[in-house]
């Protein structure tokens, strides 16, 4: 499966990850490699426990980027 993962830098350093379409699923690292580390073990684990609570797996839906230019009209 493939989900969207959004991945932010926190102000005091390292970086948090989040992923939209599973409610609660979110971590952390102090690098982008463990805090993508750990959301992938965070998923793996959300799945796993939808399957044993015999809960649908979410699945995500396609999804359209846009990029928005601050201060442009």
């Amino acid at each position: 499966m493939k989900y969207t993962v959004i991945l932010e830098r926190e102000s005091d350093g390292g970086f948090v990850a989040s992923v939209p379409v599973l409610p609660g699923c979110v971590s952390q690292g102090d690098t982008r490699e463990e805090a993508m580390a750990n959301i992938k073990e965070a998923v793996d684990l959300y799945v796993e426990d939808c399957i044993a609570a015999g809960d649908p797996v979410p699945q995500e839906d396609s999804r359209e980027f846009v990029e928005l230019l601050a201060g442009t009209r």
